[in-house]
Parts: C-alpha cells; structure tokens; sequence
C-alpha cells in the first residue's frame, strides 16, 4: 500500500511538470511565432459595412461645417466633375524634415469646376428629432438644364414647371407669397442653405440635365444676413474661389468606382486555399462554428465590390485655374500652356473651364461628379499650414508615354512632318 502511495505521487508529479514545460513551449512559440497559421490579423475593414451599392450616384453631404457668426458670411460647398490627374514639382517648405528644400513630386487631381448657378433658398427650423424644412423660396427664372432635372423624360414633358411659380413674382402677388416667405424664414428659422445647380452644358460630357446641391450658408451676424445673402445670389454664377481659396484643406465625397458582384479574395483580400481544394480554392475555407447556427457579420462573404459612397478628409488645394488663361504656367516654367495635356484627358476631354488642383487622388471615375465641402475640424497641422509654390505641371500626354509638353514643343523637335507640309 505504501509502494502504490508512492508511484501515484510519482505519476502526479511528471503529470505537473509535463503540463508546466508544454505551457513554456506555448508560450514561447506565441511570442516567436514560427508560422504565420498560428496568428494572422483579420482582413478586411469591418468598419465600412455595409459594402452596399451607393442609392446616389452624386456625393451627399451628410454634415456641414459648424456656423461661427464672427465669420463673414459664406457658401461651404461646391460641386465639380473629374477630369483626371498628372503630376507637379514643387519645392516642400517643412522645416526639420529631411525634404526641406528639396524639390518632390507628387500627383495631383483635377476637377472641372464650372460656375454653379443659384435658384434657391431653403430654411430649416430645429426639432427634437432634428432638422425640418420649413419652407422653400425659388427664383423667378429657372434654366432648361435645371428643370430637366425634374422631369425623366423632358422631351416627353409639357415643359410646364415653375410655370404657375413665376406668376408669383409679379408686383400684386410678391408681397402675398415670395415676400412672406422670406419673413418666416427670417423669424422661426435656425439653418439656412441655398439651391444651386452645375452647368452641364459647359462640359465635354454628353449630359443635358444638371446636378443640384443644397449648400450651407455659414457666417453672418443672424439668420437674416443669411437669408439677404442667400437671395442676393439669385440667379448668379458663384465662381469656385467664391467658395475655396489656395491651401485651404478641403473634403471630397463621392461615389468610388464600381466593379459589380466579386467573390471574397477580391472583395475583402483573403488567402487563397491550397491548389488541391475541392470545389475551388478562391473561397473562405470555414464561415463559422455549428453553434450558433447562423453566419456571423464579421465573415468575409461574395458581393458588391465598389460603387461605395465615401468621404475622404483633408484634401489641400494646390491651385485654382481660371478658363481661358495660361493655368498651367509657374513661375519656373515660363511656358505657355492650359491644364489640359496633350491630346486631352484619357475619357474625358478638353478642360475649358475653372478648375481645382487637389493633392493625391479622389473617389469616382472620370466624369463623376465630386461633391467639395469644407473642412469640418479647424486645421492647425503644419501639412495644413504650408504655403504651396508649384515650380513645374506636367501636361505631356496621359495615353502612352508622353515626352512633349506642348505641341509646338513636338513640332520643333520633329521638325516639319508630312502632315505639315
């Protein structure tokens, strides 16, 4: 009896220290980590579900910049096309920084900026359940492309919108309906936005009916400098750089470009199986546990790829071009020459009108249009904070390998062609 005391102490004691060297080895092969089986973080961002197709084909603006009433009074937002991108030289300005002085490149996007034209006035009150329209003012006079935008097909129509609207102007009924308007906006409203649409017309694009915005009016000492600015601007071209200036940190939203109905490798970059999988290897190899019996939300799964509504934040603008001027000319680079490269942006064309130069890359495709609010946080970074001086802009051409800035640039260096003569 005491013999088998003895063996089971024994047996106990192996079983122990057998259990503490196996924790050891755990232990230590966690924190070498011989293989990448044995921990991987997930893929995928979950904090963009759901990736679902975008209801709007244009960038909505979800929240305004706070109003600050010691600020003269203002629009916060524009609404501009893509064109395309290329690439700048400039000489950085960051002291401490190992580029300080040094010339970098850097890509650029350009977006088409046609004056926007205002045939609005909207004004909200506030709620528990947050903001209500209180009423609408229109201008008299409204263009074809902005009513086309009413309407699905135009030429179908009776053309009859706004028609009974104008009568409201004239001097016998002003003060009855357009003039009351005003006053109750002006008294029981907290929030006041403009209406205005893009001209369509004025770019290389084949589309007739025009985008419209609502745009915050922010600044001013009460709401009725608001509306006197709002109705002051009736009818009017509002020229980008009424709105944005140069170096200024801005926010682009937009729809990103769509790639239909994709599987999970593409969609959310998991690992392929081993080349021998049954059924496929491009696939997630388990979707989840018998219990609970159901796919949870964080399983990668096939489905829309793109076309995703996104906000992307400080965008600094590089420069604002103004139509019909050598835009794309610096002080280094004395060459007389537009934004447009040689032989126009890839599928899209000639750009004829202002334009934006934004650092980096935007949302969408070509010819998309890009909704340009301002920055809703105050910018005190350095990035945010330095003076850009742009010494070149490439404007060679974008399909294939472009060697010439301009075309009389190509024609002294080839000399006189065939196609000359």
């Amino acid at each position: 009896h005491r013999v088998d005391r003895r063996q089971r102490q024994m047996c106990i004691r192996d079983r122990y220290q057998r259990r503490v060297r196996g924790v050891s080895i755990i232990q230590q092969s966690s924190t070498i980590m011989s293989h990448r089986k044995f921990e991987a973080p997930r893929h995928g961002s979950l904090g963009f579900l759901p990736r679902k197709r975008s209801r709007k084909f244009r960038g909505r603006i979800r929240k305004f910049p706070r109003d600050d009433p010691t600020k003269p009074v203002g629009l916060t937002a524009f609404l501009g096309y893509k064109a395309g991108m290329t690439h700048i030289v400039r000489e950085a300005n960051k002291p401490d920084s190992k580029i300080h002085k040094k010339e970098v490149v850097e890509s650029v996007t350009i977006i088409e900026t046609p004056p926007m034209i205002v045939v609005g006035l909207v004004g909200y009150v506030e709620t528990p359940r947050g903001l209500r329209t209180l009423t609408t003012v229109w201008a008299n006079h409204l263009s074809d492309q902005c009513k086309r935008r009413f309407y699905k097909t135009w030429y179908a129509s009776k053309k009859k919108a706004f028609t009974k609207y104008a009568k409201k102007y004239a001097e016998n009924m002003k003060s009855k309906t357009i003039d009351r308007e005003v006053n109750r906006i002006k008294k029981f409203c907290k929030v006041v936005r403009v209406i205005a649409h893009t001209q369509v017309r004025h770019l290389p694009m084949n589309l007739k009916k025009a985008h419209i915005l609502e745009i915050q009016v922010n600044g001013g000492a009460d709401i009725s400098a608001k509306v006197e600015y709002g109705l002051r601007l009736f009818e009017k071209h509002v020229p980008v750089d009424a709105v944005f200036e140069q170096n200024e940190m801005i926010d682009t939203i937009a729809v990103t470009k769509g790639h239909g109905f994709e599987g999970v490798v593409t969609r959310w970059g998991v690992t392929r199986l081993p080349r021998k999988t049954h059924k496929g290897l491009r696939k997630v190899a388990c979707i989840g546990a018998w219990h609970p019996a159901n796919i949870q939300w964080t399983v990668p799964r096939a489905g829309q790829y793109g076309f995703y509504h996104r906000t992307e934040a400080n965008k600094k603008i590089y420069r604002i071009g103004k139509a019909k001027t050598d835009n794309a000319s610096t002080e280094f680079d004395l060459t007389k020459k537009q934004i447009t490269p040689m032989g126009g942006f890839p599928h899209y064309g000639i750009v004829r009108g202002d334009f934006l130069m934004l650092k980096g890359s935007v949302p969408g495709t070509r010819k998309r249009p890009i909704t340009l609010r301002k920055s809703l946080l105050a910018q005190i970074s350095r990035t945010a904070q330095e003076k850009i001086d742009l010494k070149f802009i490439d404007t060679s051409s974008k399909i294939g390998r472009g060697r010439f800035q301009t075309s009389e640039e190509k024609k002294k260096f080839l000399g006189p062609t065939k196609v000359h003569k």
